[in-house]
């Protein structure tokens, strides 16, 4: 009837019971629901209703499914708001604070892994614009919020551009690699971010703790001087459950 407020469907009035069930604390952080058989006989519903219900609850970030254990009740974890334009700012960088402040007041731990000198992947040597022979200096880290691994990265360099300097080592000072390649003459003045969506890999689910049904965010950001050449990329893998992307600009 025209004007009548259509009824939620079955498996979404059995999520949203769930989600109250855990809101009034009646399933913690860690504890298992109920499976699909026990839900569809106390909502009367066929098993594969209960079924999507739980599928709802995981898709947002609510619970995690276990192979051959079922689905359990995630910590609450407010998502990192990733400011794509205000953190990448210069004056962000210049004035000696970290990118991630941009985005996040919390603790952040960025556990640093120098990889050396390393060949570059074609892709990285094509848009570093090196030669065959040239080499990069790699950095791989994992970031860590309230206890929770939420990106990895790996970023490039060209070796010549910073071989012998702060970049090489784990604490590169105040404003991170950016203000050391502007201390080179080399300060970004331009970035590109690509963004695409997939499942991961199995070291990357083991990286950020990932069960294996989340999704990650694949990140590449490209940094150019101001005559466009460009002087690093960074490879990024995020937890797609634990960011907010947020792009704010002028028209």
């Amino acid at each position: 009837m025209t004007g009548q407020k259509r009824a939620k469907p079955k498996y979404r009035q059995i999520a949203d019971a769930l989600k109250a069930a855990i809101a009034a604390g009646r399933y913690g952080p860690g504890d298992r629901l109920p499976g699909e058989n026990p839900l569809a006989a106390e909502y009367g519903v066929a098993v594969m209703t209960a079924r999507q219900a739980l599928k709802a609850l995981r898709t947002e970030g609510v619970v995690e499914s276990r192979t051959g254990a079922g689905f359990f009740v995630l910590a609450a974890f407010q998502p990192i708001r990733r400011r794509g334009i205000a953190r990448l700012a210069r004056e962000q960088w210049t004035s000696g604070a970290s990118i991630f402040s941009a985005d996040d007041s919390r603790d952040l731990t960025a556990e640093t892994r120098l990889l050396g000198e390393v060949e570059p992947p074609s892709e990285i040597a094509e848009i570093l614009q090196l030669a065959a022979d040239e080499r990069v200096f790699a950095r791989h880290r994992r970031h860590i919020v309230e206890g929770r691994p939420v990106l990895i990265s790996i970023s490039y360099f060209p070796l010549a551009l910073v071989e012998g300097t702060a970049i090489e080592e784990v604490d590169t000072g105040p404003g991170g690699v950016y203000a050391r390649l502007a201390d080179l003459g080399s300060g970004p003045a331009h970035f590109r971010e690509e963004i695409q969506v997939r499942m991961p890999s199995d070291d990357e689910r083991a990286a950020l703790n990932l069960s294996g049904s989340t999704p990650v965010i694949k990140l590449c950001r490209t940094a150019y001087t101001a005559d466009r050449r460009a002087v690093e990329v960074n490879e990024m893998t995020l937890d797609s459950q634990a960011y907010v992307l947020e792009y704010d600009f002028d028209a």
